[in-house]
């Protein structure tokens, strides 16, 4: 059986890296956004003007699912010990 300290490290962890890789996400889109968008046009078949609203949908969206799933867990874990 896992322990209540294990499984806060746990999600404590994973909250840490998924908060380094939106970071990371985020410099890119920014930094290397014609780059980007113009190789995320020609892979899929988009129009390279809507890609900055999807980048911003993306970005968005990923940091939600960060919260619900790793911060959240990591909070309540944390008051429980």
């Amino acid at each position: 059986m896992t322990s209540l300290q294990t499984v806060t490290a746990f999600f404590g962890w994973t909250t840490l890296i998924n908060f380094v890789l939106l970071a990371v996400s985020t410099i890119a889109v920014v930094a290397l956004r014609g780059f980007i968008s113009r190789v995320h046009a020609k892979m899929f078949g988009l129009d390279p003007v809507d890609m900055s609203r999807d980048y911003v949908r993306y970005i968005a969206q990923y940091k939600i699912a960060i919260i619900v799933f790793s911060l959240t867990p990591y909070v309540a874990l944390k008051f429980m010990s």
